[in-house]
């Protein structure tokens, strides 16, 4: 396989820890000349920081902008990404700061965490390295499963509308067919076809052993090319989608301009789960050719992602105001070719990323059990771990059947920690100079802060509207004819 294609298969893993890294303590930090031919480039590094970032939660950014207010969701979303790109730069400065001192390779994000504390001046924090460690791994896996069971409610979600779509269309031409004949047309045929879809739990059943076997392929490098296309599908579908809300946008002045304390929280679980790029920023800065640039790179590639995800999330809700869904291609009718292929598409692309999220959990969960094994057994419980948890991902789909509660569930529960709550915390722990200085320590506890409150916040709403459903989504989600209905704006 070509050495680029084996680059990005690496850049497309990036929560996983570095092999090994424990046992190359005197590496020595400076860059030689095999590194400097062989890594990435510039515009290679933000590439890679636009495919990391961009998934399902750029689609569930306009409701997340609902759940805001029209105003405050754009201006929030803004402040968010400013704050989330400073973290960014917080792990990758802790992390160089922490390997040259050691004169060891680069770090991972749980290794940056673990070797913070074990410098410490702190006794307590020096005792707690290796529980820190298995915390960040913990957030990790509990992260990429909840990405793996939003991919899962997404599949489905887009699947059935495809689906009985097109048996709508068809059944719509048989009936317009059968009444030009007879001279009368009923009225009722659509919404009765419509409605007599499965249950969207029954489509996440369907995709489960087509799932399972996508994750039984272990060396993502093999999935290279596969990938490539499926970004490509990406790409061609947020094309369209900006095709079609820009033909007919309502006044914004007829929206709110901020939604209620209640709704807010449902906003931060969904617009800190878009921002799920944290994880490729040290692997991405580590094999860039010119690591020095990489800051440069980070600040270039986050500004476009979040003018995407403002625009978006802006337009989005603009187009379709109160009736947007968790997931804008849910929106789109059935009525045009170009709409299906969206969904069909962006799709795909969902399928092949589910093998690369899946691809963390499964590195660090799996290999410590199979160690525990007979050799001869281990490729039998390999497959066997990987199955169970991709079951798990799909249990927790099927008991959460809600794209946008899954999206705020995982994104106030573990995103949040990965991106707002470690990055300031360890900038705190390694500072050279301890205490460190009074604005150093109010900016960093203030971040740390809110994550923690949206943490909070974010969790219980979410949990709260999971126990207690309102009453209006419920009819909703019951109302199989509804979302083929062909969306216009209001007058």
């Amino acid at each position: 396989m070509p050495a680029a294609e084996q680059l990005d298969m690496e850049v497309m893993t990036p929560l996983m820890e570095e092999t090994g890294g424990e046992e190359e303590e005197d590496v020595d930090v400076d860059e030689g000349p095999e590194h400097m031919s062989q890594g990435i480039t510039f515009t290679q590094t933000m590439l890679h920081l636009l495919k990391g970032n961009i998934g399902t939660g750029l689609l569930g950014l306009p409701l997340a902008v609902k759940n805001a207010g029209i105003v405050l969701g754009p201006v929030s979303l803004v402040l968010m990404g400013l704050v989330c790109v400073h973290c960014m730069h917080i792990l990758v400065n802790c992390s160089h700061q922490l390997s040259e001192r050691l004169k060891r390779s680069p770090l991972g994000y749980s290794d940056t965490v673990a070797v913070a504390m074990e410098m410490s001046s702190s006794q307590c924090l020096r005792k707690g390295a290796h529980f820190g460690r298995h915390l960040v791994n913990f957030f990790l896996v509990l992260t990429q499963l909840g990405f793996c069971s939003v991919y899962f409610v997404f599949l489905a979600e887009n699947i059935k509308q495809v689906m009985e779509g097109t048996h709508l269309n068809s059944s719509v031409e048989t009936v317009l067919l059968n009444g030009s004949e007879e001279g009368v047309i009923s009225p009722t045929a659509p919404s009765v076809a419509a409605a007599s879809g499965l249950d969207l739990r029954l489509y996440m059943v369907f995709l489960l052993p087509f799932v399972i076997v996508l994750t039984f392929i272990r060396d993502l490098r093999n999935m290279a090319a596969l990938s490539a296309i499926a970004n490509l599908c990406m790409a061609v579908s947020l094309v369209f989608i900006f095709t079609y809300i820009l033909n007919d946008l309502s006044d914004p002045r007829r929206l709110p301009y901020a939604s209620t304390w209640r709704k807010f929280p449902f906003f931060f679980g969904t617009a800190i789960f878009a921002f799920e790029g944290i994880g490729v920023v040290l692997p991405l800065e580590n094999q860039m050719r010119e690591p020095k640039r990489f800051p440069q790179a980070l600040n270039i590639g986050m500004g476009v992602i979040i003018v995407l995800y403002v625009t978006l999330a802006t337009l989005g809700y603009l187009r379709f105001r109160d009736d947007i869904k968790a997931s804008i291609t849910l929106n789109l009718p059935h009525d045009s070719w170009s709409n299906q292929l969206v969904k069909v598409l962006y799709s795909l692309g969902v399928f092949v990323s589910f093998a690369v999220q899946f691809f963390v959990p499964a590195e660090i969960l799996v290999p410590p059990v199979c160690e525990r094994i007979r050799k001869s057994w281990r490729r039998v419980a390999d497959l066997s771990l990987r199955a169970l948890l991709v079951c798990l991902t799909c249990v927790t789909a099927v008991m959460i059947p809600r794209l946008d509660l899954v999206i705020s569930l995982v994104g106030a529960v573990s995103s949040s920690a990965l991106a707002l709550v470690f990055p300031p915390l360890v900038e705190l722990v390694a500072f050279p100079s301890q205490p460190p200085p009074p604005l150093l320590l109010l900016k960093d506890l203030s971040i740390a802060t809110l994550g923690f409150i949206g943490f909070l916040t974010g969790t219980y709403v979410t949990l709260e509207e999971i126990i207690y459903p309102d009453d209006q989504e419920q009819t909703r989600l019951r109302d199989g004819g509804n979302w083929t209905t062909p969306t216009t704006s209001p007058p």
